[in-house]
């Protein structure tokens, strides 16, 4: 009987830090859906509630939080028979590997990570050490699995690296243990803010900035209805030289016009994925653009594309055990995997 081929390894995570909104969806979650259905891969997803600690949060909500993101990844159609869907805190491996890493992990190696200075900038009165260090705790998310692939945009390639950086330096001192972590990029559109298109779509800026996948039509298009948009009705910058200004100013910079214009290239990439690109080419082709037409036709879409996702929800709601059984059953899965992990590893270090 032919030998049956070995699953290269996928991990990735997502943070339990309030509402899931559209560029969550866009840039992380669409990807997933299609890796699980990849025969050659083996996907191992995880709720981040270790790295949501980090920032500020009330300690009341994030079970909550964590049971939300739950439910948000499984009604949009992540498969527990297809994937592992797990906590992170419920495989405590992960922290134990930081802990390793963290003594193998020279400090310059962090300091040069720029999401600790944008980080640092966005909580100023809690610039606490879980934000300087946490890129060696994602590289023990990624490597208690041996993960050879992490899907991720290119803006984030630099954590990869880092993984990979971390991995080498306890092979080489302690014996090839870790695989060269790779990057699976992918080109996913960036969107951005409804109110200051200037910066990516985030739920840290205010829920009146991004659509969430769960709110209701009513609710899509109240808030496409304020984004902010150019006057003219004709796009006098192409999404290239677009790019090429935004990256020579500050996210609080740009006059209106680039604002304006960002604003609207927002809402025809919004129009591209939820409704299609033939649509989009339309809205184009009939410059002036009527941004009032274009907003309510983004917001319809938007609402279509995710009516199965809210039914789904609402069921999964109804049933809270039914989650809980899944991501414990996801979670014993993963411990197998690190458990054995860190086995190797204690016996490699000295202290078994």
């Amino acid at each position: 009987m032919a030998k049956k081929p070995q699953q290269a390894i996928v991990v990735s995570g997502m943070q339990p830090s309030g509402k899931m909104h559209v560029g969550n969806y866009v840039g992380a979650v669409r990807n997933w859906l299609r890796l699980q259905n990849e025969p050659d891969l083996r996907c191992f997803f995880f709720l981040a509630d270790y790295h949501s600690l980090s920032g500020d949060y009330l300690p009341a909500e994030k079970r909550a939080q964590t049971m939300e993101l739950a439910l948000d990844l499984l009604a949009l159609g992540l498969d527990p028979k297809k994937c592992t869907l797990f906590v992170q805190s419920h495989v405590p491996e992960h922290t134990e590997l930081c802990w390793v890493f963290n003594t193998v992990t020279p400090v310059a190696f962090l300091e040069r990570m720029t999401q600790y200075k944008d980080k640092s900038a966005q909580q100023e009165k809690n610039v606490n050490m879980g934000i300087f260090d946490y890129p060696v705790l994602q590289a023990a998310d990624i490597l208690a699995y041996k993960g050879a692939f992490v899907p991720v945009g290119r803006d984030q390639v630099q954590h990869v690296e880092l993984t990979r950086d971390i991995g080498r330096f306890f092979n080489n001192k302690f014996g090839a243990t870790f695989p060269e972590t790779k990057p699976l990029l992918t080109d996913t559109p960036k969107l951005r803010s409804l109110t200051e298109p200037l910066r990516k779509m985030s739920k840290s800026h205010g829920e009146k900035t991004y659509v969430a996948v769960d709110d209701g039509p009513e609710a899509i298009e109240e808030k496409l209805k304020r984004a902010v948009t150019e006057t003219t009705g004709i796009l006098s910058m192409t999404e290239e030289e677009l790019e090429h200004a935004m990256a020579n100013v500050d996210a609080k910079g740009g006059d209106d016009k680039l604002k304006g214009m960002a604003g609207v290239w927002n809402l025809l990439t919004m129009l591209r994925i939820f409704g299609s690109p033939e649509e989009a080419d339309r809205v184009m082709a009939g410059q002036p653009i009527k941004y009032g037409e274009l907003k309510k036709l983004v917001a319809l879409r938007v609402a279509e594309h995710f009516a199965v996702f809210r039914a789904n929800k609402r069921k999964l709601a109804a049933d809270p055990e039914r989650v809980r059984a899944i991501l414990a059953d996801g979670a014993k899965k993963a411990r197998a995997v690190a458990k054995k992990t860190m086995e190797e590893v204690r016996r490699k270090i000295g202290v078994r």
